[in-house]
């Protein structure tokens, strides 16, 4: 290294390292060893063009401002461009805020209140009732029928249906006044339904006043509000006799009419005990489960050693139907 160092006095490194024999890695390592542990922090660097304190104060001053506090960084660049004043550029705003934790949403933000979620409970028919409209497909494309259909919760029978070109809240007032004649005049407590136009028109928020009947509807958005009316929507068009396109309305009302007869009468839904919706509504599922119970106790006094869990039972009818049962009662009661 001492011949390397007096070559190096006449002449470059690198040719002095050829000239003896050495590689420039190897001597530059020797002359800088490694650090054993973290390599210190460098020295912050000042920019000599940077904002001193005194102009970054000026900017959040006028940001704060009561003339600016709602607006944007580039908003304000630009209006105090439009007064002869040059802050900075939008970037050095941006920056200038950051630093002061102040990079937020500065316009003026409406607050709505949480929409409550509806939460209602049938004892029996004709306590709470549910409406949607659906669409179905017409010959074309773009050509759509508009199926409205009401049902009870309790008993989930179909209690009317209608199918029009069009929905409008005169269309659903006329419709909600034919279902309670069609109930035999009786009216429910409540009637739910989601958000759309037709459910929130005036025509239907009058009629209902008029009736004395309760208008509950689903949360935005939340299609599990309206569970019973969502659920015969899928019945209906995941049917195996659902034609997916229908050629005319007259060919839809044919269909939705058969439709409507099978499921009240001759479907056993799961949700009342594999009963009928008809039966249920008009009580006489006490007389099917009776002969049930009959056929079910001459099976097991037939084969009592086929029945590991004893006398079979016929299923009986949950004494409630719940749109969003309050977990509470999922704690306290049994049905």
């Amino acid at each position: 290294m001492t011949a390397l160092t007096e070559l190096e006095e006449v002449t470059a490194t690198s040719r002095a390292c050829r000239l003896l024999g050495l590689a420039r890695s190897t001597v530059y390592r020797f002359r800088r060893p490694s650090v054993c542990g973290p390599l210190p922090a460098p020295a912050a660097g000042v920019q000599p063009n940077a904002l001193d304190a005194e102009e970054r104060a000026r900017i959040l001053d006028i940001l704060n401002s009561p003339e600016f506090a709602d607006k944007s960084p580039a908003q304000v660049w630009a209006i105090q461009l439009d007064h002869g004043a040059y802050l900075g550029s939008v970037s050095t705003i941006y920056r200038v805020l950051r630093q002061s934790d102040q990079v937020l949403e500065r316009r003026a933000q409406a607050s709505h209140p949480a929409r409550v979620r509806p939460e209602l409970v049938a004892e029996g028919p004709s306590c709470v009732w549910s409406w949607d409209i659906t669409k179905l497909k017409g010959p074309t494309r773009g050509v759509y029928y508009d199926a409205y259909i009401i049902m009870d919760i309790f008993s989930r029978l179909i209690v009317h249906w209608e199918i029009h070109n069009t929905e409008n809240g005169e269309l659903a007032k006329d419709f909600i006044d034919s279902a309670v004649a069609m109930n035999g005049g009786v009216r429910p407590q409540t009637i739910h339904s989601d958000n759309g136009t037709s459910m929130t028109s005036k025509n239907v928020a009058a009629l209902l006043a008029d009736l004395h009947v309760d208008r509950s509807l689903s949360r935005p958005h939340v299609s599990n509000d309206n569970p019973y009316s969502e659920a015969v929507n899928k019945t209906l068009k995941y049917c195996p006799a659902f034609p997916g396109n229908f050629t005319s309305i007259y060919d839809s009302r044919i269909f939705l009419r058969r439709f409507v007869t099978y499921y009240n009468n001759d479907h056993r839904h799961s949700g009342i005990g594999l009963y009928t919706p008809q039966s249920v509504h008009d009580g006489t599922w006490r007389l099917a489960q009776q002969r049930r119970q009959a056929v079910l106790d001459a099976a097991y006094a037939d084969r009592p050693d086929r029945f590991r869990h004893g006398r079979p039972m016929a299923p009986s009818l949950p004494t409630r139907a719940w749109i969003n049962r309050p977990p509470s009662t999922i704690q306290t009661e049994g049905d």
